[in-house]
């Protein structure tokens, strides 16, 4: 008798089988489970290739960075001789301890020019790296026809119920 795929026979009313038939529906119920699957498709991949170049004509996206590099880079020399200072001040203000009794005085006196010295070659480190990068050129390469818009707005906003003004000039 056909019957669709998976789906269960009908309960006999009968609960009692023959050793035959106990056989012949073990072999059935084992047959069912093992029946692979239908293959259904779980996604598609779009395969054709994609247009090289399109209508659409090209925009201008500036670079508008909040922290210029240069300004990361001092916070960052900045925080690690801090944290330098800190930890020698703290090493000698131990050794001192096992000399004599030390005011804290005593300890910054001992380590202020080392912070000094350190912070004046970050300085210097950060006017050199900022100095070789201030000089930079951008190439902007165009086809076809290109309008270059020239006009400078002047925002101005004042009050404590912030009131803004544009102002456009060519």
């Amino acid at each position: 008798m056909p019957h669709p795929e998976h789906a269960p026979e009908p309960i006999r009313a009968d609960p009692r089988l023959t050793d035959t038939e106990a056989a012949a529906e073990a072999r059935r119920i084992i047959a069912d489970a093992y029946r692979p699957l239908p293959e259904t498709p779980t996604a598609y991949r779009d395969t054709t290739p994609l247009p090289a170049y399109g209508l659409t004509p090209p925009v201008a996206q500036p670079d508008r960075r909040i922290v210029p590099p240069w300004a990361a880079g001092t916070a960052v020399a900045g925080i690690g001789v801090g944290a330098t200072c800190v930890g020698v001040g703290c090493g000698i203000w131990l050794a001192c301890q096992g000399f004599a009794a030390v005011t804290l005085a005593s300890v910054l006196f001992v380590t202020l020019p080392i912070a000094a010295l350190t912070a004046v070659v970050t300085a210097i480190g950060s006017a050199a790296r900022s100095a070789k990068a201030a000089h930079t050129e951008t190439h902007h390469h165009y086809e076809g026809p290109v309008h270059q818009d020239q006009r400078n707005v002047t925002t101005t906003t004042r009050g404590v119920w912030a009131k803004t003004t544009n102002q456009h000039s060519h």
